[in-house]
C-alpha cells in the first residue's frame, strides 16, 4: 500500500516499485530497459529546456516531474539488478557537489569564475583517472549528445591544452576557408566530401560560439523559433487573404517574410 501522505519523493519510488512488480505492476513499465526508457529520459530533458525558452514556469513544475520520473526510473531498474538505489544516486551527487566546489564546503579560495571554472574542471580531470578514463582527455565526452554541443566540448576540452585558434579572427578565417570548400565539392558533385565538408564547416561554427561565449544549440534554438514565428505570420497573412503558402510564389511569401522581420523590429 503506497501511503498517500508520504513524502512526495517517497511516494514517487514506492510508485515506480509498484509500477516495476511482477506480479501487481504495469506490463509496460515492467518489460523497460536502461536502453528502451533511455531516448524518454533525453525527451524529457529538451521539454524541460522548451518550458524555460517559453517561461513556462507551471509547465516547467510538470516538466521537471517528468524528468524526475526518468532518474526514478532508472534507479528502480538498477536496484532490481542489485546494482544501486535512488539514495545511492543521491549521495553520489551529493558527494560530487561537495569535492567539485572546495570553496563552498573546504578552505579553498578562487579570486575570478575563470579560476573555479578551472579548478572544476581540474577536479573533473583527477576524478577520470580514477575512474580509468585517462587515455584521450576527450574519452569521457558523450557521444549521444546533440552534435553541436559536444562539438563546443570536445572544442573546449582541447582548448584546455593550448589547441585553439588564438583569435575569434582566426575561427572566422577558417570558417571562410570552410565554406570555400564546400562550395568547392557541391560544384564538383561529390556528395561525400560534400557531406564532409558541411560538418567541417559546422564544427567550426560550434568552435566560433565557444570562442564568443554565445551556445551554439541555443543560438539555433533561437534561429528556429525565429523562423517557425516569421513562417507562421506568412500563413496568417495568407489565410487571411484566403490563400496558403502551397497556392502563393516565393515572391509572396518573400515579401510576407521581409513583412514579418520588419513587425518584429517594430515591436522590439
Amino acid at each position: 500500500m503506497i501511503a498517500p501522505d508520504a513524502r512526495p519523493l517517497d511516494r514517487l519510488i514506492a510508485i515506480m516499485a509498484r509500477l516495476r512488480d511482477p506480479v501487481i505492476g504495469c506490463p509496460w513499465d515492467q518489460q523497460q530497459t536502461f536502453a528502451t526508457i533511455a531516448p524518454y529520459t533525453v525527451e524529457e530533458a529538451y521539454e524541460v529546456a522548451d518550458a524555460i525558452e517559453r517561461g513556462d514556469l507551471d509547465d516547467l513544475k510538470d516538466e521537471l516531474g517528468d524528468l524526475l520520473l526518468q532518474v526514478v526510473f532508472h534507479a528502480r531498474i538498477a536496484e532490481e539488478q542489485g546494482s544501486f538505489a535512488f539514495d545511492d544516486v543521491a549521495a553520489a551527487i551529493c558527494d560530487k557537489m561537495v569535492r567539485r566546489h572546495p570553496h563552498v564546503f573546504g578552505d579553498a579560495a578562487f579570486d575570478s569564475v575563470a579560476a573555479q571554472s578551472a579548478a572544476w574542471e581540474d577536479i573533473k580531470s583527477v576524478e577520470r583517472q580514477r575512474k580509468g578514463r585517462a587515455k584521450s582527455i576527450l574519452d569521457d565526452v558523450p557521444t549521444g549528445l546533440p552534435a553541436l554541443t559536444r562539438a563546443v566540448k570536445l572544442s573546449k576540452r582541447v582548448a584546455r591544452v593550448g589547441f585553439v585558434w588564438p583569435t575569434t579572427q582566426g575561427v572566422l578565417d577558417k570558417l571562410h576557408e570552410e565554406i570555400g570548400e564546400l562550395e568547392h565539392e557541391i560544384l564538383a558533385g561529390d556528395l561525400a566530401k560534400t557531406r564532409d565538408e558541411l560538418g567541417d564547416l559546422l564544427f567550426v561554427c560550434a568552435n566560433l560560439g565557444r570562442d564568443l561565449g554565445i551556445d551554439p544549440e541555443d543560438a539555433l534554438r533561437a534561429a528556429n523559433a525565429k523562423f517557425s514565428r516569421r513562417f507562421q505570420f506568412i500563413e496568417g497573412a495568407l489565410e487571411a487573404k484566403g490563400s496558403s503558402p502551397d497556392r502563393s510564389t516565393l515572391e509572396e511569401m518573400e515579401s510576407l517574410w521581409a513583412e514579418a522581420k520588419a513587425d518584429e523590429k517594430r515591436n522590439a
